[in-house]
């Protein structure tokens, strides 16, 4: 493992039990990320790429396997530990993010750190400056229920990078998008990624890929059949 790795996978498999039948989600997935890198998990959908982000993220323990950030073990902490962990590292973005609709954006953005013990005043001062890095700053007072999907997407980034993370997660965040904003939110996660932050994303769109065309593992049945970088093959 080497020491300036964000993150190391080691042997992970995943069985759930589907009617009293074991099923393997993934299968001796092995991969390092280094810091400020960019990946996409590919794969159609069913292939085991959620389990693999919700594994990474301490969401769902391994049957066997290990999972390190930094050279830690994230599954020697406890449930609430993970959860602090995630909240204090991590920045996470689904399909569908979720507002308090009275709010406005940049409020909506500081309630993360608010939630960790920042004073108001702090935490909005970083929505803000997460914001105008981002190019985002015109949204800062509009209400949720006023944004697009798309809108709400590029949103979901400035929050999900509120707390300065270690690793940013994606999965399919595209997904419900059409051909612009898709374009638009790769270009924002190609400039977060520039600007210092990791990045996973998973996605079973393969314009994404070839419009990132970064360092690519994909799955196929919960394994890794290709691990590539800018076309050069590492698996």
């Amino acid at each position: 493992m080497a020491k300036d790795t964000v993150i190391t996978v080691e042997n992970l498999s995943k069985t759930f039990m589907v009617g009293g039948t074991p099923v393997r989600a993934l299968k001796n997935v092995s991969f390092e990320i280094l810091p400020k890198s960019f990946a996409i998990i590919y794969g159609p959908s069913g292939c085991g790429k959620s389990t693999l982000l919700h594994t990474i993220v301490g969401l769902e323990p391994p049957t066997t396997g290990k999972v390190y950030f930094r050279g830690h073990d994230i599954y020697q902490l406890d449930d609430d530990e993970r959860a602090e962990f995630r909240a204090r590292h991590l920045g996470m973005l689904y399909q569908q993010s979720l507002w308090v609709a009275a709010l406005p954006i940049s409020e909506n953005i500081a309630l993360p750190l608010i939630a960790l013990g920042e004073p108001s005043k702090t935490a909005l001062h970083r929505a803000n400056h997460v914001l105008e890095e981002l190019g985002l700053e015109e949204f800062a007072l509009r209400k949720p229920a006023e944004l697009s999907g798309g809108e709400q997407q590029k949103i979901g980034l400035a929050r999900a990078l509120i707390n300065n993370p270690w690793l940013l997660v994606l999965d399919e965040p595209t997904g419900n998008l059409d051909p612009y904003n898709v374009l638009e939110i790769i270009n924002l996660l190609v400039k977060i990624q520039e600007m210092g932050t990791t990045v996973i994303l998973a996605s079973h769109n393969k314009d994404v890929v070839n419009s990132i065309g970064k360092r690519v593992i994909t799955l196929e049945k919960g394994k890794i059949i290709r691990d590539e970088e800018n076309g050069r093959f590492i698996l």
